[in-house]
């Protein structure tokens, strides 16, 4: 039975524990597929380890939305990988498929989360789903098997340390 996993929260690990998740089924020979609804405009080492080991891994989104920003480019792009994202849960041909920072596009009010919750409740009987982001919404919550919250402790950031690649991207 495919289960829904959510790992929200303000604290880091979110797209990192997925992705351990992505790991772990890979080693069982599982068919595993990454969407990214906000990350865009930094090349991340995922992104690049993916792509050498021919693991599905759409980026799709445009990178972080400012305040101030105008949204809409932000709000068509995450219409676009929902499309995209839907379609990879619903062939049946992935036995992974993580959702990474779907959560975020729900906050941002670009997708619609009862919309979500209902594809992903009548996802194929086979299909597990890792949805990630901050403030998961209620509709998803409800939907999810297990919602794991990350919370935030101490951040290099805290200190002035700048994200680092190998670390943070």
């Amino acid at each position: 039975m495919g289960l829904l996993l959510v790992f929200t929260g303000d604290g880091k690990g979110k797209t990192t524990a997925a992705l351990g998740q992505v790991f772990r089924a890979l080693g069982h020979g599982w068919k595993c597929c990454v969407v990214q609804f906000i990350k865009g405009e930094r090349e991340t080492g995922e992104a690049l380890f993916a792509r050498k080991e021919g693991l599905l891994f759409r980026t799709l989104g445009l990178g972080f939305v400012v305040p101030g920003q105008d949204r809409e480019p932000h709000r068509r792009a995450a219409l676009a990988a929902w499309e995209e994202a839907k379609a990879l849960v619903m062939s049946g041909e992935y036995r992974l498929v993580v959702l990474d920072e779907l959560c975020y596009a729900c906050a941002f009010g670009f997708l619609d989360p009862g919309e979500i919750a209902g594809v992903l409740r009548n996802r194929p009987a086979e299909t597990h789903v890792v949805v990630t982001g901050r403030g998961v919404p209620p509709e998803l919550a409800e939907a999810a098997d297990l919602v794991t919250r990350m919370d935030a402790v101490k951040h290099p950031l805290d200190s002035g340390i700048q994200a680092q690649e190998g670390i943070e991207y």
